[in-house]
């Protein structure tokens, strides 16, 4: 049985301007992934391997690395098997992923080892995704494909069943939206912001310091379902629904199991080959309870975006504007997870050469969290960042 096998990669570099708070990346209220003031980094060094059999079975391994002001790490962001079937007489075609993948939720995120395209910093709704929703599953998907039965779209439906993302829901809670471009990898955990009720003696002090979004607890299988509908070189559109089905009042060793669901919409469209316009909306509850199975987190959230991208020669100017929030509807007290704001983008890049692109960015994310009180920081805080990037993006068979 012959083999193909692939390495893909790209490195990104920036200098970063920011005017903020310590970011939430290193367990702050930060919105924005660096912490204030100047600084050069390792924004992303990732690599792909793959291997594709003559039978339509391949594998994938994705390792991400980063280096910034205040940590550095390596290590695996997704590994998987995939299937691929040829189109039936029908015109139906199936295919499977199981190991360690993202749900398919995110628009923006569509480069080499989960690089945003069109951006230097993700929405802060798949900024999320890339934090704290990833999976131990398999996928199974079938797609009606349009040109074997005489329609202009294809039909594709796919579900998965998972387990390891119990904790999803943490961060989320206690740190707010943000926005960056910062995976979690895979044995990675992440710095909880300061409050009140984590304290000794506070309500919710069994928590761990640190969450670790891609943990069993509970034993039971999650879901993912979605439903899209494709137009050649028009765009698309596609509506899912997550559930991790966590039991939230299980803890082991200071992870609990949360509850978390969001159903998620989104859409593009493109005008002709150099003007698209996406947008995307994911909304949803989360919850932690105490053994007792009382409250301690009881929040409900939505995000959304529009962007519009624009292309010209080698250059491609990107907007987007969003709006996201969090009702916090427990009492625990000294744990207000309450907040609502929106940000701006401002992308442009420069295709220098094959592979490379210069870009700059500017973010603006203004905000209202009452929670940054606990941290000595304002309640309402306007922060933005400017980042120059040089990438390259590199593939060999």
């Amino acid at each position: 049985m012959g083999a193909q096998t692939s390495i893909k990669g790209v490195v990104d570099v920036r200098a970063s301007i920011v005017d903020s708070v310590k970011s939430y990346a290193a367990g702050g209220y930060g919105k924005l992934g660096l912490d204030d003031g100047s600084q050069l980094s390792l924004s992303q060094a990732a690599l792909e391997f793959g291997i594709e059999w003559d039978n339509n079975i391949s594998a994938h391994i994705v390792a991400n690395a980063y280096a910034n002001e205040f940590e550095q790490n390596i290590g695996v962001t997704e590994a998987f098997l995939k299937y691929r079937s040829l189109p039936t007489e029908q015109g139906y075609r199936w295919q499977n992923r199981t190991g360690i993948f993202y749900p398919k939720i995110s628009l923006e995120n569509n480069a080499i080892g989960w690089a945003s395209i069109n951006t230097l910093n993700s929405s802060t709704i798949n900024t999320w995704i890339g934090e704290e929703v990833r999976v131990l599953g398999s996928e199974f998907s079938i797609t009606r494909l349009g040109k074997f039965n005489d329609s202009e779209f294809d039909t594709t439906f796919s579900l998965s069943a998972f387990v390891n993302n119990d904790p999803t829901g943490a961060l989320l809670a206690w740190h707010g939206w943000s926005l960056g471009n910062q995976q979690t990898l895979w044995t990675e955990s992440r710095e909880i912001a300061p409050f009140m009720a984590h304290q000794p003696g506070g309500e919710i002090e069994a928590q761990a310091q640190k969450s670790d979004p891609f943990l069993e607890v509970d034993n039971r299988v999650g879901y993912h379902a979605m439903v899209e509908l494709k137009k050649a070189k028009k765009g698309h559109v596609a509506v899912g629904f997550y559930n991790n089905r966590g039991r939230p009042y299980i803890v082991k060793n200071g992870q609990y199991a949360w509850q978390t669901r969001f159903a998620h919409a989104q859409a593009v469209y493109h005008f002709d080959k150099t003007l698209q316009l996406s947008a995307q909306v994911l909304s949803g509850d989360t919850l932690m309870q105490h053994p007792t199975r009382t409250d301690a987190v009881n929040n409900d959230y939505h995000s959304a975006y529009v962007a519009l991208s624009k292309r010209v020669a080698r250059h491609r100017f990107t907007g987007r504007i969003e709006s996201f929030g969090i009702e916090d509807n427990d009492t625990t007290y000294g744990d207000n997870n309450d907040e609502h704001g929106t940000a701006l983008t401002l992308s442009y890049q420069y295709r220098l050469s094959k592979g490379w692109f210069l870009g700059s960015e500017y973010n603006v994310v203004d905000s209202y969290r009452p929670s940054r009180w606990y941290a000595g920081e304002p309640r309402k805080l306007k922060e933005q960042q400017l980042q120059f990037s040089a990438r390259y993006f590199f593939q060999h068979k």
